[in-house]
C-alpha cells in the first residue's frame, strides 16, 4: 500500500498538514493543496523530511476550475491519484445573528463546496480507472450543531449529506471507488488562531482536545480501510453522535448552558488577530502556523476508542468470549 499518490487539501496547516506527513512516512507521493504558499512550502519540507515526495500546489478549493487544474497537475507530475483527502475549511466564530450573508457564503464555498469540488475532481479520474479512495474529514458537528459555530456545523452537515448520497450511487454502479468519512473531535489546530472571530475572547476547541498528529493516523487508516462508510474518532465524538440520537433535547439544554463559555479562553481577542476567511493567514508576515495550535499541553495523543474502532472484530470476539465465560461461570454456580 506504499508509494501511492495522495492529494491533501488544506495541507498548509492543522489536520491537513499532519495527514500529509502521516502519508509521507509511508513513502507516498503527496500533493499539498492550499492557499497559503508559506505554509505550503513548509509542509512540503515536512513531507520530504518524513520520507515522502511532495508537490505543493497553491489553490483555493472554492474555485472548481482551479481544483480541476490542480488535479491535472498532480497526475502529470506524480502519477494517477490513488487517495484524495478533503480537509480544507474556514469558519467564523460568532452567534448566528452576527454573521453576514457574505461571510456565510464564503465559508460555505470553502468548507462545503471545496469538498464537493475535490470529490468531483477525484471521481473524474478514479471512476475511469475503477479504483481509488476519497476521504472526507468530517466532525461530530456533522451530526450535532453547537452554539457559535452555525456556519461550520451547517457545512459539515452538508458534507455528510452529499457524501451519503454519493456512496449509494457508487454502490449502485458496483464501483471500486470508495468514499469514507472520518468524524473528528476537538483538535489542537491553528484554526483557533486564524478563523474569523467575533467573540470577545479567543476561541478554543471543545474539550477534550486531541493532537492533530494522532487524528491524522485515522485519516491514513481510513484510506487503507475504505469499505467502512464512516469512522468515529475519539470518545467525545461517540457520545456526541449517540447522545444526539438518544436525547437531542437534553443536548440543546446542556449546550445552551455550557457551549458559549466552553468555547472561549480567558484571553481577550485582538483586532490584529490573524484571519483566513478571505485570504491566507500566512500571507502577512510570512508566518507558518504548522499543524498544532495553542493547546498542545494536555492534548490527547491516544484513545482506547480509536483502537477499538479499528479492531471491532477483535473487540466483538473478546466481548463474546467474556459473555460465554460469564454464562459458564453462572451455570457452575447453579
Amino acid at each position: 500500500m506504499s508509494a501511492r499518490v495522495v492529494v491533501v487539501t488544506g495541507a498548509s496547516g492543522g489536520i491537513g498538514r499532519a495527514t500529509a506527513v502521516a502519508f509521507a512516512r509511508r513513502g507516498d507521493r503527496v500533493a499539498l493543496l492550499a492557499r497559503g504558499e508559506v505554509g505550503l512550502q513548509a509542509a512540503a519540507e515536512d513531507v520530504r523530511a518524513a520520507g515522502g515526495t511532495p508537490l505543493a500546489v497553491p489553490v483555493d478549493v472554492a474555485d472548481a476550475d482551479a481544483v480541476e487544474r490542480a488535479a491535472d497537475r498532480v497526475e502529470a507530475d506524480l502519477g494517477p491519484i490513488d487517495v484524495w483527502c478533503n480537509v480544507a475549511f474556514t469558519s467564523v466564530f460568532a452567534p448566528f445573528s452576527e454573521i453576514s450573508a457574505a461571510e456565510y457564503a464564503r465559508v460555505t464555498q470553502v468548507t462545503y463546496l471545496g469538498f464537493v469540488h475535490g470529490t468531483m475532481a477525484a471521481l473524474r479520474r478514479m471512476r475511469a480507472r475503477d479504483r481509488g479512495v476519497i476521504v472526507q474529514t468530517g466532525s461530530a458537528l456533522a451530526y450535532r450543531g453547537i452554539p457559535l459555530q452555525s456556519v461550520y456545523c451547517g457545512a459539515k452537515h452538508a458534507i455528510r449529506g452529499f457524501t451519503e448520497s454519493l456512496l449509494t450511487e457508487l454502490k449502485h454502479e458496483g464501483s471500486n471507488v470508495h468514499v469514507t468519512m472520518v468524524n473528528m473531535p476537538g483538535v489542537n489546530t491553528p484554526q483557533f488562531d486564524w478563523v474569523l472571530n467575533k467573540l470577545p475572547k479567543r476561541p478554543q476547541p471543545v474539550a477534550p482536545i486531541y493532537s492533530p498528529e494522532f487524528v491524522a493516523t485515522s485519516m491514513v487508516w481510513a484510506a487503507d480501510h475504505p469499505r467502512r462508510r464512516a469512522w468515529w474518532v475519539g470518545i467525545p465524538t461517540v457520545y456526541t453522535i449517540t447522545g444526539n440520537k438518544v436525547a437531542p433535547a437534553f443536548l440543546d439544554w446542556y449546550l445552551a448552558r455550557t457551549g458559549i463559555s466552553g468555547q472561549q479562553t480567558d484571553s481577550d481577542a485582538r483586532p490584529d488577530d490573524p484571519q483566513n476567511l478571505w485570504r491566507p493567514a500566512d500571507g502577512e508576515g510570512g508566518r507558518d502556523f504548522g499543524a498544532e495550535g495553542r493547546f498542545t499541553e494536555g492534548s490527547w495523543t491516544r484513545d482506547p476508542q480509536v483502537w477499538a474502532s479499528r479492531h471491532h472484530g477483535v473487540v466483538a470476539a473478546l466481548t463474546g468470549a467474556a459473555a460465554v465465560g460469564a454464562a459458564a461461570l453462572l451455570g457452575r454456580r447453579r
